[in-house]
């Protein structure tokens, strides 16, 4: 009907070891403390500072070069949404839908990334393992409402 919606999920391939199957299960706890975070008249930035604080916690850096965004009609538009540590103004309003979509990685001199030709696919520049977890949400009177679990 018009209406975009965004998501995306880390899957493993072959056999994983223990440190990688932790980032991957961090940057889902990631995502979902940032959801946890949002509901009408919250800040932005207490998304960036829930994710922050867990991944630091784990020893994980917070890629800074990928945000997310609004979504509607409208595929990527505002607001932007920092999944680290930030000051930037604004606060969620009752009806607004976006994505928070964190990047793990390795270690927390890891987080430089580079695009590829393809201007789609992003490797961390040092080559250390990344993990992403992305919902579009809607915020509530009360909360958020995932609008893309399966």
């Amino acid at each position: 009907q018009g209406f975009h919606g965004d998501t995306s999920k880390t899957f493993f391939c072959g056999e994983v070891d223990e440190a990688s199957k932790r980032l991957v299960k961090v940057t889902e706890e990631c995502m979902l403390r940032g959801i946890a975070a949002c509901k009408h008249g919250v800040s932005f930035k207490k998304i960036g500072r829930r994710i922050s604080e867990h991944a630091e916690k784990h020893g994980f850096g917070v890629v800074e070069q990928f945000v997310g965004h609004g979504v509607g009609r409208v595929f990527h538009s505002q607001p932007i949404i920092y999944h680290q540590r930030n000051n930037m103004p604004g606060q969620m309003v009752e009806g607004q839908t976006f994505t928070i979509e964190p990047i793990l990685t390795m270690g927390s001199s890891s987080i430089e990334c580079d695009m590829w030709e393809d201007g789609w696919t992003a490797v961390t520049t040092d080559g250390s393992l990344a993990a992403q977890f992305e919902h579009t949400i809607l915020i509530t009177r009360t909360g958020a409402e995932i609008l893309t679990k399966c």
